[in-house]
């Protein structure tokens, strides 16, 4: 196919711009049918109520039967895991101690759950390490790597597998402790607003939590939880470090002291959670300056890598395409 107009790597830069054109076009055109046919999402919502409430009806009896035999299940295969685990004498209390004070600090409320990162722990790294030499030393998958390169694939497999639930674990609190410190000031305020109005503490707490549940689900369930606790426990000292070892920050542990403090030698309550309000937001402050500092260092790289090309591109191709043109 012979070309009249400017090329760019052979090809006709002309039909290029047509083709964009056309599924710039097209684009415009389901945009437009998108806006115009909006439907109204109650109607939907309604329907899936009305179907989940007859779901409901005829099912009760036998969605409780499966969810009783779906615990009894678990319940077994935990039993039985940790029979294994106490036949190998691998099984210690101060090892499941800190297992379960990870899992809360994540989240996950199963005291099962400690059982099965333990055994998580055991029984990984003979699957993947056992895989691993079969597939390099038995097999020989990959005849042509050097001796080193299998061993270092081998002791990868093996430290990586055993590490991999404390990382996960470790992942899952990383995010839920960053969701609870974005919520926590916000949190003080409504404690302040709450204790100069009259109510008890584990009252406020309760306020709190259920003001703050659908913004901050984590730091709702906490504060729930933690005003559950207040309400049945015989010391509510209890209640206040309970919530310290579930949640990985500092700044709770110095809510909790403070608290402890106040219950202690009936100082103020809303001017010590005032201050440390305060304090707390002009730390958020400093850390969303800090990562704004950082952004035009993190932006060098993609400035260099995809926009300056595109940008050396759109300037100098319709020039590169004209003097190819009369070099012709």
């Amino acid at each position: 196919m012979e070309t009249t107009g400017p090329t760019l790597l052979g090809i006709d830069v002309l039909w290029v711009a047509t083709l964009l054109s056309a599924v710039a076009t097209f684009m415009v055109l389901v945009a437009l049918y998108a806006i115009m046919t909006v439907r109204d999402p109650m109607a939907r919502r309604v329907k899936a109520l009305n179907d989940r409430r007859e779901q409901l009806k005829a099912g009760i009896t036998a969605s409780t039967s499966k969810r009783r035999a779906k615990l009894n299940a678990r319940s077994e295969t935990t039993d039985k895991m940790r029979s294994l685990l106490a036949s190998l004498k691998v099984l210690q209390d101060e090892q499941l101690k800190a297992a379960q004070i990870k899992l809360m600090q994540a989240g996950i409320r199963s005291k099962d759950a400690a059982i099965a990162v333990i055994f998580g722990r055991l029984m990984l790294p003979i699957i993947f390490g056992l895989g691993a030499v079969i597939l390099i030393y038995v097999v020989q998958f990959w005849p042509d790597w050097s001796p080193f390169k299998k061993f270092g694939v081998t002791a990868a497999a093996l430290i990586g597998s055993y590490k991999a639930p404390d990382i996960y674990l470790k992942n899952k609190i990383t995010k839920r402790s960053n969701a609870i410190r974005k919520g926590l000031p916000d949190a003080l305020d409504l404690l302040v607003i709450c204790a100069e109005a009259g109510l008890t503490v584990d009252a406020a707490f309760g306020r709190v939590a259920k003001e703050l549940g659908k913004g901050y689900p984590e730091l709702g369930d906490e504060f729930m939880l933690t005003s559950i606790e207040l309400g049945f426990l015989t010391e509510r000292r209890q209640a206040f470090e309970n919530l310290a070892t579930r949640v990985a920050l500092d700044a709770v542990r110095g809510v909790v002291t403070t608290m402890i403090q106040t219950e202690k030698y009936g100082t103020p309550l809303a001017s010590a959670l005032r201050v440390l309000s305060a304090e707390f937001r002009n730390e958020r402050m400093m850390r969303a300056e800090e990562k704004a500092a950082r952004l035009p260092a993190i932006m060098t790289v993609p400035l260099i890598c995809f926009i300056l090309p595109v940008l050396f591109i759109v300037i100098l191709g319709p020039a590169a395409c004209s003097i190819a043109d009369n070099f012709k």
